[in-house]
């Protein structure tokens, strides 16, 4: 049932008793001011659809205090103690003095209940709403985009662990599972919780445990009865098929029939790491630097800092790429806007989309890398797709061939003119000839690295490009680097609220801007 005010705080009002003591223009006095106006109690009535059973905290106190804590970056228990300590916490979220706030799972079970909503993002918008009516964004058309990365809440988990885990899991959830684990499951006693009691540092030991484990999966998927599974049960099967696999391939000399297994010698495409966190990936931001987690996909408006639209999305993926969510962060714009963003937005199918959409782009290109060190890149051939030829730096012109393959490339091959070609050696290190591949939007990607070389262009990038990493640097302030929940849906959810708390100074410049 939902929580209404009671009527008069407990104690004197904390904003009406210490407005002075609290600094103007933070968002402890923006909350006190506008709160209600900020979160009206209709505004959560979805959230409390049963009138009966006990009032719950008035839900504008717990958004408010939702706000705070993800600005702070603390727990729920502190955030708790600070509404009974902090005249600021008090203040902002309407109790009196000597209000002893709530049990710190409220927050737990208010945070759940958006979560689980048909608006989960209710808060990010409601805030949005209010920089929308002051104005402050209106003409205002560049937008920024970039991304960071957030590291899961829990440790990634090996391939050993991983399978034991899953088959643990299995037992615990699938009904007639245990028994049937009992007899043929033998590689380890799967009600110990602990790590297998081998040498560690035994390559055949290891090599064997992993044969024998993946053995065990195998066997435990092959002999479960047959039986409707739903919720849990068809998650832990689901998830035992995956790590029984994903990791491993064939031992040397086997093809898989014979049950002979071992870690593969390679990266398994979109790897689930962990199976506390499935979703979960490998996060590659630079080719030094590797994270596991997830990745914060931003857009702000670079002049006041204001964050448009935000998105979190596993660290890898196709379907997670900076160039395919740009699409989806600038969705909400009503009118074309001036896009900046780095080279990893750089790729065809993105430009051609957000062109398509109206917007125009300053993205930097990605570099060309030629088939020498100092040789001829992609751009020092004359290529017309619309004639379908390609002419080389030394003057020999083939014809492009048809679109072709999964990703409708068209190739030129230049067959034995390279044979006695004096400019072979800067062009190509092909035993043969030189083939050129020429990708779709390939006109598209060749103007932009043209616009690309004007120097009003590098001006405009250089200006409004870097302000997105201060929002960046703000997403991660107060250790939030690391994330404090599972799963997408709930990190998303945080940072729609992270992004919905910015910098004091930035909601209030909205409102005095306005």
């Amino acid at each position: 049932m939902q929580g209404e005010w009671a009527g008069e705080p407990v104690g004197p009002d904390a904003w009406a008793t210490c407005r002075q003591l609290i600094p103007a223009g933070s968002v402890f006095a923006f909350l006190a001011e506008h709160r209600e106006e900020l979160f009206p109690a209709e505004m959560f009535a979805d959230l409390y659809p049963s009138p009966n059973g006990r009032p719950s905290m008035p839900p504008q106190v717990l958004a408010a205090a939702v706000v705070l804590q993800t600005l702070q970056g603390v727990s729920d228990f502190d955030a708790v103690q600070h509404l009974r300590c902090d005249l600021r916490w008090k203040a902002a979220c309407g109790l009196g003095l000597y209000d002893t706030a709530f049990d710190p799972s409220l927050l737990t079970y208010f945070r759940r209940r958006l979560t689980r909503s048909a608006d989960p993002r209710r808060i990010f918008t409601a805030i949005g709403a209010v920089i929308a009516a002051t104005g402050v964004l209106t003409g205002r058309q560049r937008r920024a985009l970039d991304s960071a990365v957030l590291e899961d809440a829990v440790a990634t988990q090996d391939t050993v662990t991983q399978l034991i885990a899953a088959i643990r899991r299995v037992i615990r959830e699938v009904p007639g599972a245990a028994p049937i684990a009992a007899a043929h499951c033998t590689a380890r006693d799967y009600r110990d919780p602990g790590k297998p009691r081998i040498a560690w540092n035994d390559e055949q030991a290891r090599a064997d445990l992993v044969d024998a484990l993946v053995g065990d999966a195998i066997a435990l998927l092959a002999n479960l009865p047959e039986q409707p599974l739903a919720g849990k049960a068809a998650d832990a099967v689901g998830l035992l098929a995956l790590v029984a696999y994903q990791d491993v391939e064939p031992a040397e000399g086997s093809d898989g029939r014979d049950g002979r297994w071992r870690i593969a010698r390679r990266t398994a495409p979109d790897r689930m790491i962990s199976t506390v966190d499935p979703e979960a990936r490998h996060v590659h931001k630079t080719r030094a630097h590797r994270q596991d987690g997830f990745k914060a996909h931003l857009a702000i408006e670079p002049e006041t800092g204001l964050f448009t639209a935000v998105a979190l999305r596993p660290g890898s993926g196709v379907a997670h790429h900076e160039a395919t969510v740009a699409a989806d962060l600038l969705a909400g714009e009503h009118t074309p806007v001036q896009v900046f963003a780095d080279a990893a937005y750089d790729t065809g199918d993105a430009r051609h989309r957000l062109q398509a959409a109206g917007h125009r782009l300053v993205i930097k290109p990605a570099p060309l890398r030629p088939a020498i060190p100092g040789g001829f890149p992609l751009d020092d051939f004359a290529i017309d797709t619309p004639a379908g030829t390609v002419t080389c730096p030394a003057g020999h012109t083939v014809a492009l061939s048809a679109p072709g393959g999964r990703h409708h490339q068209r190739k030129a091959l230049f067959g034995d003119r390279c044979a006695c070609c004096p400019l072979r050696e800067r062009c190509t290190t092909a035993k043969a000839d030189r083939i050129l591949t020429i990708r779709p939007h390939h006109d598209l990607m060749t103007a932009a690295r043209r616009a690309a070389t004007d120097a009003a262009w590098r001006a405009d990038y250089r200006r409004w490009r870097p302000p997105v990493e201060r929002g960046v640097a703000w997403i991660v302030a107060r250790s939030n680097r690391r994330l404090r929940y599972l799963g997408t849906i709930k990190n998303d959810a945080w940072l729609h609220t992270r992004a919905a708390a910015p910098e004091p100074v930035n909601l209030i410049k909205a409102v005095e801007l306005g």
